[in-house]
């Protein structure tokens, strides 16, 4: 599995923890910035992650800023992406089981690093149900063109 990162400021220190646990895991990725706690912009990273994930280079995304809202909204505006905002581990396998997420967003400054790393780990073991569920992801594609 391939898994595409990033961050804005606020982020940044939780992201490189989960790097961390990726490596680890020996799971492979690309991290597209940002690079430091500097005050930067979050769409920028949002788009550079979900662009990567739809162009079919990265199976998933994995977004973090403060609160992990900015990083959901504006990654849930690109084609195709399905990115679930999890504060849990439950909502974190719901987010994969019954929808497909297929970006993972977090809020830092709301998340304890511990819990971020057990949601990551589930999130990424987590397959899609399909079945009934698949019939409204797709119905979702349908109604919003997305």
């Amino acid at each position: 599995m391939k898994i595409a990162i990033g961050s804005d400021h606020a982020g940044y220190l939780l992201k490189e923890k989960i790097k961390e646990f990726l490596s680890e895991s020996n799971l492979e990725f690309t991290d597209y910035g940002t690079f430091k706690e500097d005050s930067c912009d979050y769409p920028e990273f949002a788009y550079k992650v979900t662009t990567a994930v739809m162009q079919e280079s990265y199976d998933r995304g994995i977004l973090i800023c403060g609160t992990g809202i900015g990083m959901s909204i504006t990654a849930n505006k690109v084609k195709g992406i399905r990115a679930a905002l999890v504060h849990s581990e439950e909502t974190a396998q719901l987010s994969r089981l019954h929808n497909d997420a297929n970006v993972l967003c977090l809020g830092a400054r709301i998340t304890p690093a511990d819990l971020a790393i057990e949601i990551v780990n589930t999130w990424l073991n987590t397959s899609f149900e399909g079945g009934r569920h698949e019939r409204r992801t797709q119905l979702i594609t349908k109604l919003t063109g997305l």
